[in-house]
């Protein structure tokens, strides 16, 4: 069976419900990149905005051996990408996951990831107090042409227990 599920033309939304005191995680633009047969990797891109300082500390997904937050960075150069160990999210402050920055990275991909399914990621965040929550998507693939603009956007207040994604 299939790890991916068929995308029926819906927008992505991932609504949560936590308590009052837990970060609300705002994601927007989610999408994961189309690839070819036998290619072994590909990413994952969005917004991110919480309204406390959070941080981006794990992703993982059924559809890769690996998945890591990754960046791009330019040195002597040349660009260089490499695993982070956690992205920094200032309060009320937008984040962009993009080709060329920011990235979460699937790697030793168990198929073909094509245009047209959702792919299941869940997202790890650490608030300033050192607890951890995830936050689980679908979030839908587009052709491997395609640049920043997005076609979904989700909603979720990240918390303990707090999972699940809604159609639109």
């Amino acid at each position: 069976m299939s790890t991916l599920f068929k995308w029926a033309g819906f927008t992505v939304s991932a609504l949560f419900i936590a308590s009052a005191a837990q970060a609300q995680i705002v994601v927007d633009e989610p999408w994961v990149r189309a690839t070819v047969a036998q290619q072994s990797g590909t990413g994952a891109f969005m917004k991110l905005t919480s309204e406390t300082d959070t941080r981006l500390v794990a992703a993982e997904s059924p559809v890769a051996e690996h998945v890591e937050v990754h960046e791009m960075v330019m040195e002597n150069n040349v660009m260089k990408m490499r695993e982070i160990p956690g992205l920094d999210l200032p309060a009320g402050q937008t984040v962009e996951l993009k080709p060329g920055g920011y990235h979460i990275m699937f790697i030793n991909l168990h198929e073909q990831v094509k245009e047209g399914v959702q792919v299941p990621l869940t997202l790890s965040f650490e608030g300033a107090d050192g607890k951890r929550s995830s936050l689980e998507l679908l979030v839908p693939v587009r052709p491997l042409a395609s640049g920043a603009g997005g076609h979904g956007h989700g909603h979720a207040d990240h918390g303990h227990g707090g999972h699940g994604a809604a159609k639109h």
